[in-house]
Order: structure tokens, then sequence, then C-alpha cells
């Protein structure tokens, strides 16, 4: 038998809240069975902590809300990375609703949270090698723009999924609102030489 080098899949419950007037429908995950209680509290407060703002910039509790409902999807899980995105859509009267997306990634064993920065050697200069790439894949998919891509930030909204770092934008940052969510994945291979060599990033990299 070949032994795992990696521990299993983390465990998640879903946890409901609903209520009838106005009609919310919402679903949040926490993490549950870790072998460091300390590390499972963590994520699960940052979890709640993200899902609370998302709500509160919603409208949540406002007297013209209508209509809410939230969600989340499992983007990774393996390799002691846990990568979640939140999204949270709100109706409080108008031509449309509005939909906002959080992603969180995390060290199952220690419970740390990863920016992007986290994920890329120091002085690797990622935002411009990530712009780049992203400028690439607006000019070859055509992607329309509210005005001309120029660089991410920083601290860029990103998920882990399939051996690729996905950076999205949110509703109306790059691109108009009946486009959705503007999505780039970047397969990690072709970021080796700026990843860092402890993270998430070097801990999916494909064999």
């Amino acid at each position: 038998m070949i032994p795992i080098p990696f521990d299993l899949p983390v465990q998640i419950v879903t946890h409901p809240v609903r209520m009838e007037s106005p009609k919310i429908d919402l679903v949040y995950p926490q993490v549950t069975g870790l072998a460091n209680p300390a590390a499972q509290s963590a994520i699960n407060l940052e979890i709640v902590t993200e899902f609370a703002l998302l709500l509160q910039q919603l409208g949540y509790g406002n007297q013209n809300l209508v209509e809410m409902t939230g969600y989340y999807e499992v983007k990774t899980n393996e390799r002691d990375v846990l990568s979640l995105l939140l999204v949270v859509y709100s109706f409080t009267g108008g031509a449309h609703g509005l939909t906002l997306a959080k992603a969180l990634t995390f060290d199952v064993r220690t419970g740390k949270r990863y920016r992007l920065g986290d994920l890329f050697k120091p002085d690797s200069g990622y935002t411009e090698v990530l712009s780049g790439m992203i400028g690439g894949l607006i000019k070859e998919w055509e992607v329309p723009e509210l005005e001309p891509f120029e660089s991410i930030s920083p601290g860029q909204d990103f998920y882990m999924a399939d051996h690729s770092l996905t950076v999205f934008f949110q509703l109306y940052e790059l691109t108009p609102y009946v486009y959705g969510f503007p999505y780039f994945p970047i397969p990690l291979k072709s970021l080796e030489s700026i990843i860092a060599d402890s993270g998430p990033a070097s801990s999916l990299l494909p064999f």
C-alpha cells in the first residue's frame, strides 16, 4: 500500500439561516473535526466574520430589504488547504439586486488565512506578473471592460481550485453588471518561479 502523504479533506457542516419576511435563505460553512482546535476556531471565526460583513454590506436588517440569499462553494479541500467562496445576493428594490463574493483560503493545520501576497516570494512582483497574464486573457476572451484594465490590487480576490489560482473581480469592478463576476484561472505551474516555498500554492502544485 502506498502511504498517503497529506491529511484527508476536512469535514464541513452547513448552517442555515432562514426567514419568511423579508425572504432570507442563507447557508454558510463551518469546519469540524480538525486535530488542532485552535486552528478550527480561527477558521470558523474568519468564515462567520466575512459572511456577516457581506450581509451587512448588502442590507441585512435594512427595512427596504426584500430578498436575500447566500451560499458557499468549496473550491479546494486537499493537501491541508481549504479554499472557499462565499456568495450573497440581496434585493432592496430598483432594476436588479446586487451580489457580492468573498473567497477565503486557509492552512487547516494552523488556521492561518492566506492573502494573495502570501502565495508568492518576497519581491516577486506578483501583481505585475498576474496583471500581465490577466490583461492577456481579457484581450483573448474579448472581455468587455468598463475602463481599460491596468492592474490588480495587491489584495485582489482569489481562490485556489484544480491546481490553479483563480483571480476574480466584483460586479462593476472591471466589467458591466450583465457580464457577472469576471474569473481568471491561472495554472499554478505557470507561476512556479515566483511561488513561495511554503504556502497553499506550493502545496497544490501538480506533481
